[in-house]
Parts: structure tokens; sequence; C-alpha cells
């Protein structure tokens, strides 16, 4: 039996993933493609690759679309398939599609203004204005806000970062009293993470304390992923190492050296700024989905 709203969810997929394209296409960025069956991915020390007969399915585009850039690519952009063994819940599945963009001489706050009159766009070109209604709370993904990581802990746990790492509370605490607060009624960027918490990301030459990254939230909701991306050869390769400690303490798969990436580091990458977004969760909420499984054929 045909399902009308999942029908209509997915036009309304179609429509927001044409908004999308339309907007980079605007704003000088290059639709490209990268594989999806990858010979080694960046080591995380939470995520865990799917194996292809002896290779990986991409977790995303992330080292390829790097490499890009190094290759002389200023502004880039990729709609894909992306792939996490073992994730499954009504925000996760193993196979996902990923939105992911870079810009070279943009800093990652420039790169978040630039995020947010996406989504606003996209409010716009679908629902008529920049307000939407998700499962019972009115948001105008027009207004957005910076929240650092220290201030979100201030404001929603009533504690410090570094009473929270002290106590090995980090994680649970962001989960549990912080992230349900975030995204309510408008966009919220959550910037400055920890430095040990960098990821990918440079560390602000202002303060190294923390790093150039942040996520967007909506309705609770996290959404997007950004750097100020780390350049230096060296400290990658080192961030990289201390990973696959990390991965191979936890009994986690071996990972081979992602050779192609370490020489794009090599032949320089450009100061730039990245995002990875879960389209899967922004049609949800496009669509006032209670679970990506709506919004998927």
């Amino acid at each position: 039996m045909r399902d009308p709203q999942k029908l209509a969810n997915l036009a309304r997929r179609s429509a927001l993933f044409r908004a999308i394209r339309e907007f980079f296409y605007r704003h000088d960025f290059l639709e490209v493609e990268t594989p999806v069956k990858i010979h080694a991915p960046a080591p995380e020390e939470y995520i865990e690759s799917v194996r292809a007969e002896g290779d990986f399915l991409r977790t995303s585009p992330e080292l390829a679309m790097k490499g890009m850039l190094a290759d002389g690519f200023e502004r880039i952009f990729q709609i894909g398939s992306c792939f996490r063994a073992g994730e499954f819940g009504r925000k996760h599945r193993e196979e996902f599609t990923m939105l992911e963009f870079y810009a070279v001489r943009m800093e990652y706050r420039e790169l978040a203004r630039l995020t947010a009159a996406l989504v606003a766009e996209a409010a716009r070109k679908l629902c008529g204005d920049e307000t939407l209604r998700y499962r019972g709370e009115t948001i105008h993904l027009g207004d957005f806000e910076f929240l650092t990581v220290r201030e979100a802990f201030q404001r929603y746990a009533g504690t410090t970062v570094e009473e929270a790492e002290r106590c090995d509370c980090f994680d649970e605490w962001m989960v549990t009293k912080i992230e349900p607060q975030l995204g309510r009624g408008k966009l919220t960027f959550l910037c400055d993470y920890p430095a040990d918490r960098a990821s990918l990301a440079r560390l602000r030459a202002d303060d190294p304390s923390v790093a150039e990254r942040w996520e967007l939230y909506i309705a609770g909701i996290e959404l997007g992923n950004a750097f100020g991306e780390l350049t230096d050869p060296a400290e990658q390769k080192a961030r990289f190492r201390a990973a696959l400690e990390f991965r191979a303490k936890a009994g986690m798969h071996p990972y081979p050296e992602p050779v192609e990436f370490f020489d794009a580091l090599d032949r320089g990458l450009p100061q730039s700024s990245g995002c990875a977004m879960g389209l899967d969760r922004l049609c949800m909420i496009f669509c006032d989905a209670d679970d990506i499984a709506d919004v998927r054929a």
C-alpha cells in the first residue's frame, strides 16, 4: 500500500536537495564526486567503517575532498552516501546521506554564517518563509547564535568544561544536559571545542586551548560538524597516530595509513574551512518527521 505521507516526504526531500544545489551553484561552488570505496578512512575514535573487499566504504568524503583542495580547487561540495558500521536508531542508519563542503580562505565562523544562509534559503523555498514547526516547536531558521562549549557547560550543566573532563563526564553531560537545549527556536552553532577534542580542526591562534570547530543544532538535533581545517602535516599525522592508538586499546579495527591524504598534506593544504552535514536529519526536520526512515526511500 502506498503511504501518502512518505511520498510527500520524499518529494520534499527532492526539493530540499535541489535548493541546496542551487545555493551552492550561486555561491560559485563546484559539485564533485569522490570514491565511495576507499583504501584508508580517517581513524576516528568512536566511528567504525564498513569493510568492503579489503577496502572500506567511506564514513565521509573528507580526506578525498581535502586532496582536491591541495590540488587547487577552492570551493567544492558533494552530496552522497556514507557508511558507519553498526549505527541504527531514530537519527542513525548504517548508510546515510552526507552533504560536505569546503571553501578556501574562509574562516570557520564565516562558514557558519554561510551555512545559516543555506538553511534559511532552503526554508524560504520549501516553506514560503524562514519559520517552520518541528514536533510542535516553532523554529526561526533565519536566526542563529554562536555559543561556545565553555558557555554551554556553564549555562546548561552548571559547571565548567574542566570539571566535566576531570570527572570524565564531558560526553555524558553533553548528551544529557546540553544538546537537548540547543537549537531551540533558532539555529545554534556550538563552537570552540576544547583542544583535546579538535579532531581535524586547527587550534585558535589567539587561544590554543580551543579548536576552530563548531557543530550545528536545530531542535536539539546535531546536524553538522565543521572545522577551520588543520593544515600542518606533522600535527595531523600525530593526531592520527593518537587516534589509532585509542582504537587499538578499544579493540577496534586497525586502519592502514591514509597515504594519499598525507601526500596531499605534504603538497600543501590551503587555509580553508569545511563542514559535513547529515541531510537525512535535515530532511527529517523539514518534514516534521520523528525518524529518518520516514524521509528515506
